[in-house]
């Protein structure tokens, strides 16, 4: 449906702010698969270090491997995720790699004790149910 026709970064995806949950909850575990309504490939992680919160896709752009259960390490102050896979590192801020590799990043707000990531899809952290019938 969306291609890539719009000036603005964001605009043709609809990218818009998801509730995930508190932040009471959700600073409580290092890494948290978020699923996407648009299925696998567009799941995210939501990382909490160092008292932040980051967002990015979360299958490694070399060959789809679960960064959220990538090792998190501090290089430099810069905080990386590295794949299990393979060691990609990705910087949690810009999703930029050591490697010509980029994982997609997403916005993160804390609002009311509550955590938000702007994406085109709903988030949730239990998968979405495969048939929709009810």
């Amino acid at each position: 449906m969306a291609s890539g026709s719009g000036d603005e970064e964001g605009t043709t995806d609809e990218a818009a702010w998801r509730l995930i949950g508190p932040t009471s909850v959700l600073s409580k575990q290092r890494c948290r698969l978020m699923y996407s309504s648009l299925g696998y490939g567009s799941d995210v992680c939501l990382f909490y270090v160092r008292g932040e919160f980051f967002a990015m896709d979360a299958r490694c752009s070399h060959s789809g491997g679960p960064l959220c259960e990538g090792d998190i390490e501090e290089a430099d102050g810069v905080l990386q995720v590295f794949c299990p896979w393979h060691d990609y590192d990705f910087n949690l801020r810009t999703g930029k790699s050591g490697t010509s590799l980029q994982q997609q990043v997403y916005e993160v707000k804390l609002e009311d004790g509550n955590v938000y990531v702007k994406h085109a899809s709903r988030l949730s952290l239990q998968p979405f149910p495969a048939d929709k019938k009810s």
